[in-house]
């Protein structure tokens, strides 16, 4: 089962960026940044990095008001699989430690929070394939 059908992005494609895995990464991020713009999410903070790790986009949820920490992965094909399957255990201990970093400098503890991972498959013309997976993890240690 194609976990894309039907989820090709609206959103206006952002201008190119560098090439390889970086410039990759920055448009995956670019793509799902709009993505969440375009469903009412407000976007509170980009590319988080601390001591132990890092998070791609921090959200507030339209619906329930959340906090949302976003890990974006973004491919241009296939041939490594599909890409959130490279949100491995690991990375989501990366995540968690990054978030509850996030959340104790802004003295936001006992705030509702969540690990979305917004996977996308990168096509040329902009119609990228957008898989936004809520309540994607827990808080891994």
């Amino acid at each position: 089962m194609n976990p894309f059908k039907n989820l090709l992005s609206k959103a206006p494609s952002p201008p190119p960026a560098t090439s390889g895995n970086k410039g990759t990464g920055e448009l995956g991020e670019e793509v799902a940044t709009n993505f969440l713009i375009a469903r009412g999410y407000r976007i509170v903070e980009r590319n988080f990095r601390c001591k132990g790790g890092e998070v791609d986009i921090i959200a507030s949820d339209p619906g329930d008001k959340s906090l949302v920490f976003v890990e974006v992965k973004a491919r241009t094909g296939l041939s490594y699989g599909v890409p959130q399957l490279a949100v491995t255990p690991f990375k989501q201990r990366q995540i968690s430690k990054a978030a509850l970093t996030w959340l104790s400098k802004k003295k936001l503890h006992d705030t509702n929070a969540r690990f979305d991972v917004i996977a996308i498959l990168l096509h040329t013309g902009g119609q990228h394939a957008i898989d936004h997976i809520k309540n994607a993890f827990d808080l891994a240690y």
